[in-house]
């Protein structure tokens, strides 16, 4: 028998799976890529998103997981025919999305060289 979660569990996973979406998303930057207003292959991401994954301890996303979670955090999300690409969707973040994830991967850097 299964439990349903309770709401303050799924508040916690979702608040986890926003920080790790971010976190790869502003890595992303970091590596001199530009990510705002830009429509990229989801394939082009993954590697940030499974790096983000490793660091915060938690099992890699799937595609579905990863699209799904982007269209939460408020950018467009282009699914595709699965037999055009092996990762079929193609992800465009706001200036405004991208911004926050910049800013959040720097806060988290810096809060690792206080801690």
């Amino acid at each position: 028998m299964t439990t349903q979660p309770k709401l303050f569990e799924i508040e916690t996973e979702n608040a986890q799976i926003e920080s790790v979406l971010l976190y790869a998303l502003g890595e992303f930057q970091s590596r001199k890529k530009v990510l705002a207003e830009r429509e990229l292959a989801l394939d082009r991401l993954r590697g940030a998103f499974k790096r983000a994954a490793e660091k915060f301890g938690v099992e890699e996303f799937s595609d579905t997981q990863i699209a799904e979670n982007l269209e939460i955090l408020g950018a467009k999300v282009v699914k595709l025919q699965s037999f055009i690409a092996k990762h079929p969707f193609r992800v465009t973040v706001s200036s405004e999305i991208a911004e926050r994830a910049r800013e959040f991967y720097n806060e988290t850097l810096t809060q690792e060289k206080s801690a």
